[in-house]
């Protein structure tokens, strides 16, 4: 959905990040059944249009709009999955149609340990779950994490990935662009790249070999969601950005989006509750960094 010419840097610009709309979740996490207790999500509608809403006032627009996984709270197969993301899908058709959407699979959209079928079903419902796109001299990755996090269902899907990863990578290197970006949704890390290996982030020998991978072919920053708070940390030289949830919070973080600016140097990214970026829109200090050319 990005021409071919977005090969070239053409100045800076910015993309809206969100995670985690998940619908179904605070009701579940209020009962105490994050297993079934899912049958409600009215609250995640209001903010996820709240989100739609202060997205399509924003001036200048945004180059994007990414949702960084676990769309719907639903597990595949689960009662309310289907509704829910109708529901969800209701409320980001109002994005303004200047601003592309960019999906990407979550742990809920695709399962703890993914099948070859549960992929094909979100593939179905929302794109691909890995791909590439340019921006203005910009290359980003989308990847489906949970391949990393649990292939055992799926070994060839991941090797599918992984060379596929490394072919998009060498295309990288060889196109000299501006910065390479990930989005995926489990973080590689929460805080430092040596913590031990949770639920919230990867196993650390894989973690390992992928830092080493993505800090190898010169990526800046891996974007993703999944903790429903905001950390992040960085290795060498590789930010790693987690940012908390459109939806539930699990921490003292609010519902909100992160703002990323892209410059000819560097990236800078600041979170922004959905009522501040609603009331006050993206603060001066980030709009001067955008009309610099």
């Amino acid at each position: 959905f990005f021409s071919d010419d977005e090969c070239q840097w053409k100045g800076p610009f910015y993309f809206i990040q969100g995670a985690d709309p998940q619908f179904g979740l605070m009701k579940a996490w209020t009962c105490g059944d994050t297993k079934n207790g899912d049958d409600e999500w009215g609250e995640e509608i209001k903010l996820a249009e709240q989100a739609v809403q202060a997205i399509n006032k924003l001036n200048p627009k945004p180059k994007f709009f990414v949702l960084c996984g676990d769309l719907v709270h639903g597990m595949p197969g689960t009662q309310w999955k289907k509704k829910q993301e109708q529901d969800l899908k209701n409320v980001l058709k109002n994005t303004d149609q200047d601003i592309p959407l960019v999906f990407v699979s979550g742990n809920h959209d695709v399962g703890n340990a993914p099948t070859r079928e549960t992929i094909d079903d979100y593939c179905k419902n929302w794109g691909d779950d890995y791909f590439s796109f340019w921006v203005g001299g910009v290359f980003f990755l989308v990847l489906n994490s949970q391949l990393f996090f649990d292939s055992s269902q799926c070994p060839d899907l991941k090797q599918a990935q992984d060379v596929w990863l490394d072919e998009q990578l060498a295309v990288a290197a060889e196109q000299k662009c501006r910065h390479i970006i990930v989005f995926q949704h489990i973080p590689l890390f929460l805080s430092k790249p040596d913590e031990d290996h949770d639920y919230f982030n990867l196993d650390k020998s894989i973690r390992e070999e992928i830092m080493e991978k993505f800090h190898k072919a010169g990526i800046k920053a891996v974007f993703a969601g999944h903790y429903h708070r905001n950390a992040g940390g960085s290795y060498k030289g590789l930010e790693m950005v987690v940012s908390s949830a459109i939806g539930c919070q699990l921490g003292e973080d609010t519902h909100g989006l992160r703002v990323v600016v892209v410059t000819e140097e560097k990236l800078i990214h600041r979170y922004y509750s959905l009522n501040e970026l609603s009331s006050q829109g993206i603060e001066k200090e980030l709009l001067d960094m955008l009309a610099k050319q």
